[in-house]
């Protein structure tokens, strides 16, 4: 039985966002980084890879559609390069994950943040939409506005970032103003669709969250909140019918993980308190806690479970997974919940350790599972 069609997301059966960058798309990213291919040819690619893709992915019964994000390196970096007054470089150790430094630039402030008037994803985001079908409706994810000034922030930036800002309120002001500018451009071009990747709250819940923000436990509740009025500002302004979910987990880098922790801690301001329409929720193993903080999500806002790991090849036992969104429905309506993977497939072009016939397979085993349990 299919599941009903809504233009709104999220659907009772859906996704994160990133798929496996196919070995073509990869082999031309490599020569165009090593200056053998040009950046119309890489173009090319990844325009036949990403029609390949949402074929995939409408075939595969799902109703909603993304680029894979096969136009990044990474989840989150690539769209904050979009701005002036932001630079990277290779990076010399990564950040760590773990057992494994995930190696993705440094990412940093050269001067003011500012719009350039034009951001690269907004015509990514229309070369999906024009693939859109009757039974279908894209989505774009880009990370949150608390990862973005996370970003900036942690004790590893900020002396540079002090450097153009001796203010936080200012630094804030000005990166609420790029996001408002972007969604009104990607909105003005047809996006209603919006997705806020956010690991900032997957790192305040761990046992070393002082030690990673350089902080006390005082320091760490006054981050919360400066990350949810970073949030809230921006979502409180956005145009009338844009709806914007928000994602949380605790990293996603080759099959590994940054962090670990319950959502108990940050429920009462991240559930209770932000304005986002809807959750994806990483719950796929103990790292995440139990379900009990979901009781603090605000009336009307749903949860989209994350029960199915991307970091694995191994396929979950359906009646366990079953058996688990029961378990969630003790503190939040079935009406309220629907399925999803854990994560994207790939939140850095290095993919995790799994084969595109297991990813699939993956999204089948949610499927079905959504038929299932809501028909």
């Amino acid at each position: 039985m299919a599941i009903p069609y809504d233009k709104r997301t999220p659907h009772r059966f859906d996704v994160v966002g990133s798929f496996l960058r196919p070995a073509e798309l990869r082999q031309a990213r490599a020569a165009f980084e090593e200056g053998h291919l040009g950046q119309d040819e890489l173009t090319h690619i990844e325009d036949a890879a990403i029609r390949e893709l949402v074929a995939k992915e409408q075939a595969a019964g799902l109703g909603t559609i993304t680029d894979g994000e096969f136009r990044r390196l990474t989840w989150h970096l690539d769209f904050m390069w979009g701005f002036a007054g932001i630079g990277h470089s290779k990076t010399k150790d990564g950040l760590p994950f773990h057992g494994e430094a995930a190696k993705i630039d440094d990412t940093y402030l050269t001067g003011s943040l500012a719009y350039k008037g034009h951001h690269p994803f907004v015509d990514h985001f229309r070369f999906v939409q024009d693939l859109e079908d009757a039974n279908t409706v894209s989505k774009l994810t880009i990370p949150a506005p608390a990862q973005f000034l996370e970003q900036l922030a942690m004790p590893f930036a900020l002396q540079n970032t002090r450097r153009y800002y001796a203010d936080d309120q200012r630094l804030e002001d000005d990166l609420v103003a790029c996001y408002q500018a972007f969604i009104q451009d990607v909105y003005d071009a047809g996006c209603r669709n919006l997705q806020f990747d956010d690991c900032s709250w997957g790192l305040l819940v761990d046992p070393h969250a002082e030690q990673f923000f350089g902080t006390d436990a005082t320091g760490i509740e006054r981050t919360k909140e400066r990350f949810l009025q970073v949030n809230n500002r921006v979502l409180d302004a956005r145009p009338e019918g844009l709806t914007i979910n928000t994602h949380v987990c605790r990293g996603n880098f080759h099959s590994t993980w940054a962090c670990e922790g319950g959502y108990d801690d940050v429920a009462g301001t991240l559930f209770a308190r932000e304005h986002v329409d809807n959750f994806f929720l990483e719950f796929d193993d103990d790292r995440s806690g139990g379900f009990e903080p979901l009781a603090q999500v605000a009336d009307g806002k749903k949860v989209v479970l994350g029960l199915v790991t991307t970091k694995s090849a191994q396929l979950e036992d359906r009646g366990q997974v079953v058996a688990r969104i029961h378990e969630a429905e003790r503190y939040l309506s079935l009406e309220r919940l629907c399925l999803s993977p854990q994560c994207g497939f790939a939140s850095c072009e290095i993919g995790n350790k799994l084969s595109e016939e297991q990813q699939w397979a993956k999204v089948a085993l949610v499927r079905s599972i959504a038929e299932e349990v809501w028909g």
